[in-house]
């Protein structure tokens, strides 16, 4: 069983409060536009961290980490991917893999609009933290925390943190 902690677009930001939530889980995901490693690198000193980088992200960013990142944690197939679209609506540059070879898991990030989906066609969860970073459109901070326990993801939850100014 692990409790997973997932967030994007960052930009740069990060402060006490999402690291308080870093402590609680086992393992932090990062769907993208990192910013500046400092966030990362500090998410590192506290817990073992999965990530990819987003359309913001240097050069630095995209050599420590992959444009997509397809794992197993636990009995769960994981694809995470910053610009991912949506259930009948995923981007052209992943459609056809997601559809010959779907994840049960299926995460992304870029939009800041938290949101979580089920993807009846292709049998599978679709996960969007949202924003937890200051810069961009969206008024509440997010982040999602959840439990993965063999085959079976569960106890979602969503955390908001302070408004965004």
């Amino acid at each position: 069983m692990k409790k997973i902690l997932l967030l994007s677009d960052t930009h740069s930001y990060i402060d006490d409060q999402i690291l308080k939530h870093v402590q609680n889980a086992d393992e932090v995901w990062h769907a993208g536009d990192i910013g500046d490693l400092s966030v990362t690198d500090a998410i590192q000193k506290l817990k073992p961290l999965r990530g990819v980088y987003g359309n913001i992200d240097n050069d630095k960013a995209r050599m420590e980490f992959p444009e997509n990142n397809r794992f197993i944690c636990e009995g769960v197939d994981v694809w995470i991917t910053h610009i991912g679209g949506y259930p009948n609506r995923y981007n052209v540059r992943i459609r056809e893999e997601i559809r010959q070879n779907p994840p049960k898991l299926f995460i992304c990030g870029h939009s800041h609009i938290l949101k979580v989906m089920f993807d009846k066609k292709l049998d599978l969860l679709h996960m969007n933290p949202g924003a937890c970073g200051k810069h961009g459109f969206h008024k509440v901070r997010t982040m999602l925390r959840f439990v993965i326990d063999g085959d079976k993801i569960k106890e979602l939850e969503i955390i908001e943190l302070a408004n965004r100014h």
